[in-house]
């Protein structure tokens, strides 16, 4: 954002016309006592060219390393013309659009981005957004709580390959809410949820199934058979899902013989950088007979008396969450510049462009993984289809693989057995549609290389 600072002989003028003699004097109302006229330990005022010498030499120590690790959050290509137009001044210090007649622009974008996700996830309504995928999860357990009046016990299974963290977020959010969460375990060989193991829980009272599609380990769940048995169990289906998935798989509206219920997940696939964890944003939608009890702001379409189209807030107002006991969410903020951009960037790509990304993500993915495990002492972990991630199985422990690599400027993945210790010697590796086979096969060099001087050794 470009800087325009005043002269001296400006702000001299601008003191004049109040009738100040200096800045300082517009703060004459604090007291003497509490006022620092020194900052030890502070370094003099830089220029702006020192200033961006500095910073370009603290961003170099990061390199750019060849980045194979997903886990949640994806290197994806993001069009220049993305953030060229989010970050314009209308769209990048646009606040929450309380007053539609100022706000147009903001809210017809916002009804656009609702209008794509609920399209993309085949449900029939979109929040304008939350803090991200974890909370999404949280709110969308809470949510389905409070939709299913059926349910007495506040029970949520969630099905074991669903996202550690989010597990964790949910747990921290809503467990103190009277909320039980209930972890399903997944099949070994598969690395997915047999629908089998809802056997168990038939005839009680459970409020609620999660599942993730593709699971954390890129393993393809059988979502139609575990949605149809969860509703026979009058349960209701929460699915966490893959934005970029979408394009390729079948959306959760389309689950079992009714669909999910309420669908959630992380936007940041949709051009958002990974800028070191964040910000991200949260995407949520459901069924048209739940959409009251959403969480967050929804953007309706309408007419003016003279029969023009226009845009407004509805069913949400931030008053309503003033009362804690009846609020539907006591998170205010929605991420508006991250959905900003992601509309962009879904208006940009279209379905078939987004389609092309996801198929190149999960053909180089393949691609990756036949490459590493013609090495010996390499093999994949689950037998089942996949998307663009594959848990991968070493021969040895793999932080010291990945610490060598990371010496050859390679991120190779992450290592998933600090929450799944069953898996072993595991890595979990991703491969989107930014990497070539020339740098398929840098990582599969170098990792031979790896290999083979840890067995000379």
């Amino acid at each position: 954002m470009p800087f325009i600072p005043h002269t001296e002989s400006e702000t001299a003028e601008m003191l004049a016309e109040i009738g100040v003699d200096s800045i300082e004097a517009l703060f004459d109302e604090i007291p003497e006592a509490l006022r620092i006229h020194e900052l030890p330990g502070v370094p003099e005022a830089l220029s702006e060219m020192e200033i961006a010498r500095i910073m370009h030499a603290r961003a170099a120590r990061d390199g750019m390393p060849l980045n194979f690790i997903g886990a949640g959050a994806y290197e994806h290509h993001i069009p220049a013309a993305v953030w060229q137009i989010a970050t314009r001044g209308e769209f990048y210090s646009a606040y929450t659009p309380y007053q539609a007649e100022a706000s147009q622009g903001t809210l017809q974008l916002i009804y656009e981005y609702q209008t794509m996700m609920a399209n993309l996830t085949g449900m029939d309504v979109s929040n304008a957004s939350l803090y991200d995928g974890a909370s999404a999860m949280a709110e969308a357990s809470l949510m389905a709580v409070r939709a299913n009046r059926s349910s007495k016990s506040g029970r949520v299974l969630v099905a074991g390959t669903v996202d550690p963290r989010y597990r964790r977020v949910a747990t921290a959010i809503a467990g103190g809410q009277e909320i039980r969460f209930e972890s399903l375990a997944f099949d070994r060989r598969g690395g997915h949820t047999d629908p089998a193991v809802l056997d168990k829980h038939a005839g009680t009272d459970v409020t609620a199934l999660i599942v993730q599609q593709p699971n954390y380990f890129g393993v393809l769940e059988e979502v139609d058979d575990l949605t149809d048995r969860a509703h026979a169990q009058g349960a209701l289906v929460i699915a966490v899902v893959n934005p970029t998935s979408l394009a390729l798989l079948k959306p959760p509206g389309d689950w079992g013989s009714a669909g999910a219920d309420i669908v959630c997940g992380e936007g940041q696939p949709l051009g958002v950088p990974l800028s070191s964890g964040g910000p991200y944003f949260g995407f949520m939608t459901s069924k048209q007979e739940f959409v009251r009890q959403m969480p967050g702001r929804i953007v309706g379409r309408t007419v003016d008396l003279d029969g023009a189209p226009g845009f407004t807030l509805t069913l949400q107002a931030r008053e309503q969450h003033i009362r804690r006991s009846r609020a539907t969410s006591n998170i205010c903020t929605n991420q508006g510049l991250l959905v900003t951009a992601a509309t962009i960037y879904m208006s940009l790509l279209g379905a078939a462009g987004l389609a092309r990304v996801a198929a190149a993500a999960q053909a180089n993915t393949t691609l990756l993984a036949d490459r590493l495990t013609k090495l010996d002492g390499v093999a994949r972990r689950f037998s089942r289809p996949h998307f663009h991630e594959i848990v991968l199985d070493f021969d040895r422990p793999v932080a010291g693989i990945l610490e060598a690599l990371a010496r050859r400027d390679i991120i190779g993945g992450y290592e998933p057995g600090a929450d799944y210790p069953e898996l072993g010697q595991s890595l979990l590796i991703c491969a989107t549609e930014t990497k070539s086979e020339r740098d398929i096969e840098a990582y599969a060099d170098a990792l031979g290389e790896i290999l083979d001087e840890a067995r000379v050794a």
